[in-house]
């Protein structure tokens, strides 16, 4: 659901405004930038793909709603119990070694899932354990990866980089899912087969490219803390629209898991196959891919902040909607919406929580928001899983909508600094 674009405002190589001007896609000249691409590209449809058929496997086996939680909780484990490990760890070592090595992590669980699959498995177990597997490869890959669009970008020209690396992940969640019902429908094991494809023709690529340059290395006196990791919590904490944009998107990824119970809501509430699934899987890229191209025409300059808790309600709205609903259109259209408005609350945030941030904070308050919006989407899927799991499907999805748009409530009257925010030029230190 989270997607790349909140690496932009977060690199120590921030070019004047005017690089950004022209066509983007004239960095595709650069070789190191096409690998890049290409390379982001093929891992995450690869993770879109393999997330979608994992998740409707496990639910064709066990017909259990938890099941689709604990696949979550699986996931989202290592990014937190390893994040003061693998943020320092990209920082000290080349960063193209340790995306290799962490991405053969996540090839090793997708060869798991197609072994096992194959076995006509009746048993979800193992598949708690491979998620658990991928998930340790997520978490290394993601700190080393999402920092490399500057030290591929030719001089001047990094916003266009980040505008395409920002494309490349929306196109990943359309194809991803849509091809992952279709591949489900002939056999788990070929959704499995073509997800591992993806990631060697991945690595290949990224094996590829070649840095124009590299980032500063650490200061010799600049040990590893547990004091120094958590600055990053410690200062969200004392600002105030830090703490607020922060926490606004965690209540919505927490609350607003729907997107985790698609298996459920395909087959018993909207009565509908595995391609029709796989479509459906697909909408918020749609969503999420409309609304970054009407920002990229229209960017958002006034009324930041209330842009932002508006953006979080309709989303909120949406997700009550498909809740409701069992028409097949009118969830594929509430997906879309609350995807699109998803879309602006992460465009908005991943401008303003860098803007705020001092540089030298950066990338420890970085470091947290990965944790707490990037892998929280996990967290919520386990949450929606288990509150599904007693309350049913169609009471959780609209009972987090609501909560969603309590929230957005609550942190109107609660954050005026972050409801008064206009322009982001005002936030610049």
């Amino acid at each position: 659901m989270r997607g790349p674009v909140d690496i932009s405002p977060s690199t120590p190589h921030d070019e004047p405004a005017n690089s950004a001007d022209g066509s983007a896609f004239v960095v595709l000249r650069e070789r190191g930038v096409r690998n890049l691409l290409t390379a982001n590209f093929l891992l995450y449809t690869a993770v879109s793909l393999q997330a979608a058929a994992l998740m409707k496997e496990v639910y064709d086996i066990s017909g259990r709603k938890a099941d689709l939680g604990w696949i979550g909780l699986a996931e989202f484990a290592p990014a937190a119990l390893l994040v003061l490990v693998t943020g320092p760890l990209a920082d000290r070592m080349d960063r193209r070694r340790m995306a290799l090595m962490a991405i053969g992590i996540e090839l090793t669980a997708t060869v798991c899932l197609i072994a096992y699959s194959l076995t006509d498995p009746t048993d979800v177990r193992p598949f708690f354990a491979i998620a658990l597997l991928y998930g340790v490869g997520r978490a290394f890959a993601a700190p080393a990866t999402r920092t490399m669009p500057p030290m591929v970008a030719p001089e001047g020209q990094l916003p266009k980089v980040i505008a395409l690396y920002s494309g490349t992940w929306t196109a990943a969640t359309i194809l991803g899912p849509a091809a992952s019902g279709l591949l489900y429908a002939i056999d788990p094991s070929v959704a499995y087969s073509t997800t591992a494809v993806c990631i060697v023709v991945a690595m290949a690529m990224l094996a590829r490219v070649r840095f124009l340059r590299q980032p500063d290395p650490p200061h010799p006196d600049d040990k590893p803390t547990f004091r120094s990791a958590v600055e990053g919590l410690r200062f969200i904490r004392r600002t105030p629209i830090l703490l607020a944009a922060i926490s606004l998107d965690l209540f919505a990824v927490l609350f607003g898991g729907a997107v985790a119970l698609l298996p459920d809501i395909a087959e018993e509430r909207l009565q509908v196959g595995d391609v029709a699934y796989g479509f459906l899987r697909a909408a918020p890229g749609v969503g999420a891919a409309l609304m970054a191209l009407w920002l990229a025409t229209r960017p958002i300059t006034r009324h930041v902040g209330r842009t932002l808790l508006l953006a979080v309600l309709v989303f909120g709205i949406g997700t009550v909607v498909l809740g409701l609903t069992t028409s097949y259109v009118v969830a594929y259209g509430a997906l879309v919406v609350l995807a699109a408005a998803d879309m602006v609350s992460v465009f908005i945030r991943g401008s303003l929580v860098p803007l705020v941030t001092p540089d030298e904070k950066r990338g420890r308050v970085m470091a947290v928001e990965n944790v707490f919006i990037g892998a929280s989407n996990e967290l919520g899927a386990f949450e929606s899983g288990m509150v599904a799991q007693v309350a049913g499907t169609p009471a959780t999805v609209v009972g987090g909508g609501i909560a969603t748009i309590v929230v957005v409530g609550s942190f109107w009257r609660l954050f005026p600094a972050l409801r008064k925010v206009d322009r982001f030029d005002d936030l610049g230190h």
